[in-house]
């Protein structure tokens, strides 16, 4: 899509379109579930967060897609090469989870079934994840808190439209999140003493049909924070919210292309990626370690998948020239694909 600097304001308009479309540092746009128009049924809210050090991570979501509810936890344990996911799937939520309409404020409460996760954030901006989930390996139960210090500096802001009536995307990644917290599978414990971490939060109403490419790296570099947001796929015209964030401060980048090895005319995701912006100002190898797969396919409702972490090997370059150098960092790349 077009570079477009987003302005102060409301998101939507009274006919429940796009005041405007395009990208800012900061969450400058009010976004109201109110103001959407059309079917309340296709309206997708979600906050996701990742958090991980060089041993483990630990990703927690809950989405009120309107018809269903979702709440997820995902380990993925880097010593031993596996994963473990488990989702709470609910009918009908509606709206009634009652996620925030900003990225900054607000608490996110779930309970249900013998799942609770809990996204906190307190006057100053620290914010607290808690979370707990019942038979999570089939016998032994999850749970986990994390502290997340708070936000420092530029986020990257996008509001997208897809081409169609009353269909937009408004969301914002915020990395850098460092922390620390510990989590829990029965009796094996894992601490995190200097983690790094990021949320995907995510309002909007979506085609039923989209498929997205999605890469997020929250570290530390020379003493400094660093990370990456990276992704395309959707919207109409196509989104772009590829950023490199240096101590605080976020470096726009053009499109990037995500290649993605294939054998026998199939992708393979745990072969090793090359991922590079057209501008020359990003060029990064990326080696998997894990491959988080989901797939599901129940009638009108379709998932494909393949979260994929790993380490990051390359090269950014910042908008003042300045060459950072990324070695044996752990971030994940993405592709999904849903009928949903």
């Amino acid at each position: 899509m077009p570079e477009f600097l987003l302005g102060q304001g409301d998101l939507l308009d009274k006919r429940g379109e796009l005041c405007e479309s395009g990208y800012a540092f900061s969450q400058v746009k009010r976004y109201d579930r109110g103001a959407i128009k059309g079917s309340k049924l296709r309206i997708k809210e979600w906050d996701y967060y990742s958090f991980c050090d060089s041993e483990c991570a630990v990703a927690l979501t809950v989405a009120d897609n309107s018809y269903m509810s979702l709440a997820s936890v995902s380990v993925m344990d880097f010593a031993h090469l596996k994963f473990i996911t488990k989702s709470k799937l609910g009918l009908m939520s509606r709206g009634k989870l009652g996620l925030p309409s900003d990225c900054s404020s607000g608490n996110v409460e779930y309970d249900k079934g013998g799942v609770k996760l809990s996204f906190g954030i307190d006057g100053n901006g620290n914010r607290t994840l808690t979370g707990e989930y019942k038979g999570f390996d089939g016998k032994r139960d999850f749970k986990c808190e994390l502290r997340l210090e708070p936000a420092e500096g530029d986020n990257i802001t996008v509001a997208i439209p897809f081409g169609k009536k009353h269909k937009f995307y408004y969301n914002t990644k915020v990395n850098c999140l460092k922390g620390s917290g510990w989590l829990t599978i029965g009796d094996e414990r894992h601490d995190f003493n200097d983690g790094y971490g990021g949320l995907d939060w995510g309002r909007g109403v979506w085609p039923y049909k989209n498929v997205w490419y999605w890469s997020s790296l929250s570290c530390e570099i020379d003493g400094k924070p660093f990370g990456l947001n990276l992704g395309y796929g959707f919207g109409k015209p196509a989104a772009t919210e590829n950023v490199i964030f240096y101590d605080g401060k976020a470096h726009k980048l053009d499109k990037v292309k995500f290649d993605i090895p294939y054998t026998q005319g199939k992708p393979d995701y745990l072969k090793p990626w090359r991922i590079a912006s057209d501008d020359d100002r990003l060029s990064l190898m990326f080696y998997p370690m894990i491959d988080r797969k989901d797939k599901m396919n129940a009638l009108v409702i379709a998932t494909d998948q393949h979260q994929v972490f790993g380490k990051f090997y390359g090269k950014a370059t910042l908008d003042d020239g300045t060459i950072v150098t990324v070695t044996d960092k752990v971030g994940f790349t993405e592709q999904v694909v849903n009928k949903w």
